[in-house]
């Protein structure tokens, strides 16, 4: 067992959370769920699994992940962020506790973890969505999380990352329907980012934040999700995981992408205001 303490934030997560709990449990030493007021078993059921169960209101992920660290009063090492449609698998909870004791008194402060995305039952391993990777894993007082409305990342303060070599597993699909409707959920935050970070500086953001802003958004609307959809199909060889392979990247790109850019051109022309979205539900 590493020393590490494992935060998990929840809503409706009852048919995922489980399974979350039992991957990490070999590796954390504590493990702590912040749910945003789930109306299923999800609490109950990360209690009776051994997790430490707080409740609290949502607002993004980046809010609620700082809660969850103050609420958690980590007296770890290091720190673990994991989603409950993350699962940890034998050979990379063991990898995982053997970077986490071997780095306790060195300079690495963060740990990037791999994994791979099912979608339709298969493994996407192609597109470019392959592996992805996360920085994870982090000494406790040297990482802190972006404070963004979507794909908020941990920034070290300080030490150097080491980056795991086993897979773990990403099930973010549950049916083309709750799919869609996470897009559409995703896409309101994402336009949201846009227009806050629009007159922002991006010195000091993350390379992919950098490439969206400073490229992709300076493309015409339409012409970008075309272009991501090609690249994410043709170049990175998308096509490669078959129809399931098709699907994914036609979603991401012409449903996800482009509703984005949707949401930031009604913004745009017709003074809508963006609205909180609550959790996902």
């Amino acid at each position: 067992m590493a020393d590490l303490t494992a935060i998990i934030l929840t809503r409706n997560e009852e048919d995922y959370i489980a399974e979350c709990i039992e991957s990490i449990k070999p590796v954390a030493k504590k493990i702590v769920v912040v749910d945003s007021f789930s109306d299923d078993k999800t609490v109950s059921i990360a209690q009776e699994a051994g997790a430490e169960v707080h409740q609290h209101e949502f607002y993004n992920y980046a809010k609620q992940y700082m809660y969850a660290v103050e609420i958690a009063d980590v007296k770890t090492t290091w720190i673990l962020r994991i989603d409950a449609d993350e699962r940890l698998t034998k050979e990379s909870a063991a990898e995982l506790e053997k970077l986490c004791n071997e780095n306790e008194n060195t300079d690495v402060s963060g740990i990037v973890l791999r994994f791979y995305n099912m979608f339709l039952g298969k493994p996407m391993m192609h597109g470019g969505m392959y592996p992805w990777k996360k920085l994870s894993v982090y000494k406790a007082g040297i990482g802190n999380i972006e404070d963004r409305n979507m794909d908020e990342h941990i920034i070290l303060k300080s030490g150097t990352t080491v980056e795991a070599k086993n897979d773990s597993k990403h099930l973010a699909f549950r049916g083309l329907t709750f799919f869609t409707n996470k897009c559409n959920w995703y896409s309101t935050r994402e336009a949201m980012d846009y227009f806050e970070q629009k007159n922002v500086s991006t010195e000091n953001a993350d390379f992919k934040t950098r490439l969206k802003m400073k490229v992709y958004y300076k493309l015409p609307l339409g012409f970008r999700s075309w272009l991501y959809y090609a690249y994410r199909y043709y170049i990175r060889l998308g096509f490669l995981d078959g129809k399931e392979g098709q699907i994914f990247a036609f979603l991401h790109a012409y449903w996800y992408r482009f509703l984005v850019d949707a949401k930031i051109y009604e913004h745009e022309k017709m003074g809508t205001e963006f609205k909180p979205t609550g959790a996902l539900k």
